[in-house]
């Protein structure tokens, strides 16, 4: 019997991901630069497989790690599913120097984890590759009354089982681990999703909030936007893929227009019902405390976030931590967030931010009141709030985290 060559020191590691999300400041990688370049600087290969460049190159090489664009117009394989793609790319790659692992960020890396006994290499998943996001957003529109809680349990039942069924199943079967950034995310792979818990890894990145000092507002932006210095601004961002969730706040807001003169909401980002929310501000008389500025740069979205006294993420699509959120978290806004994101394992509610389930309308116009009439000490809560994120997204402990997990994944299975 052959036997089996020691884990490496030096892990040569590709990361697959359909986009890169801009999150911050000057990044063009938000979501994975940190943890790729802490890898890097740790001594290890990394290579980064991505569909399109923000700055349109095919290849970009920055602290060590290599990155390629597969549907940059130069490439060969821009005409091809990312998927496909990538599996062409990383094939290419792996023969030339064998990857020890490939980490999936998304549905990215499913052919290659088809193929991982043939090219002898550990994959690993986020659980964003699975569907259970929708879940979280189905329960994120439930009520406290009797009707809404049965149909909401059907719901997510039938919505489990035909995701689960249809196409999670497979990957978590290919998958020698799955990243999980949260407690709840943990607990549910394990209940339902019946994924043995050993193989899964606890992990809070994917945030690059660079040295994390507190920015100072631009008026200009205010000018801009005909917003006086003492305008009460709650700023949202969404892809307007979700209706609901917008139509609540924009009722919220309305009794909060009625009482706060002086109250407007900026609505940032852009999808496909963009003309429907365009129809419900006018519809409540809102046309004039309502902004929707459309889809904005990364710089812009940060100068949103800056202007704002309250930042809204109700949303209950993402199983993960929203950056945007955490982001406002970091310089000093207070928050409001659903009950049923896992922001909710971040947050305490009234201590460092507020907690809501995203269908309380009135509790949300309530809190917004009680903010803007002075009533909450929010200075405190803003300062709590920028304590946690420094001491959860802290660089070296994400980096620390992942390594491990990686190193654990590669023993599990069974090759060193």
């Amino acid at each position: 019997m052959a036997k089996k060559p020691l884990l490496p020191e030096s892990l040569n590691i590709c990361l697959v991901s359909n986009r890169f999300q801009i999150l911050s400041r000057s990044t063009d990688a938000g979501f994975l630069w940190p943890i790729a370049r802490g890898l890097s600087k740790q001594g290890h290969k990394v290579t980064v497989i991505s569909t399109k460049s923000p700055i349109g190159k095919m290849e970009v090489t920055r602290d060590g790690v290599r990155t390629f664009y597969l549907q940059e117009a130069n490439s060969s394989l821009k005409n091809l599913r990312f998927e496909e793609a990538a599996l062409k790319k990383f094939t290419e790659l792996h023969k030339h120097e064998p990857f020890h692992i490939v980490h999936s960020l998304d549905q990215s890396g499913r052919r290659i984890a088809r193929n991982k006994k043939e090219f002898k290499v550990a994959v690993a998943f986020d659980v964003e590759a699975t569907q259970m996001s929708q879940l979280f957003s189905i329960l994120g529109m439930s009520q406290e009354t009797l009707g809404s809680l049965i149909t909401t349990a059907i719901a997510v039942t039938y919505k489990f089982l035909t995701t689960y069924f249809g196409a999670d199943r497979k990957i978590l079967k290919s998958a020698d681990g799955v990243f999980v950034n949260n407690p709840q995310q943990r607990i549910i792979l394990e209940r339902y999703y019946l994924y043995p818990d050993f193989h899964i890894y606890t992990a809070p990145y994917g945030m690059e909030l660079g040295d994390l000092s507190p920015k100072e507002e631009s008026y200009e932006y205010r000018k801009k936007w005909n917003l006086s210095s003492n305008a009460h601004v709650v700023v949202t961002i969404s892809d307007m893929t979700e209706i609901r969730e917008l139509q609540n706040l924009l009722r919220s807001f309305e009794k909060v227009a009625i009482k706060k003169p002086n109250a407007y909401l900026i609505v940032v980002g852009n999808g496909p019902y963009f003309k429907q929310i365009e129809f419900d501000v006018l519809n409540l008389a809102l046309g004039n405390r309502v902004i929707l500025p459309g889809a904005l740069t990364s710089r812009d979205l940060i100068e949103f976030i800056l202007m704002a006294d309250v930042y809204v993420d109700m949303s209950s699509r993402s199983t993960g931590f929203e950056a945007s959120l955490i982001e406002a978290m970091a310089q000093k806004k207070v928050i409001i967030g659903s009950e049923v994101n896992p922001i909710a394992n971040v947050v305490e509610d009234g201590v460092d931010g507020f907690l809501l389930r995203p269908a309380d309308i009135e509790s949300l116009a309530s809190l917004l009141i009680e903010i803007f009439s002075g009533s909450l000490p929010v200075e405190q809560i803003g300062d709590r709030a920028r304590q946690k994120v420094i001491d959860l997204f802290d660089p070296q402990k994400m980096v620390r985290s992942v390594l491990d997990a990686y190193r654990k994944i590669l023993l599990n299975t069974g090759m060193y």
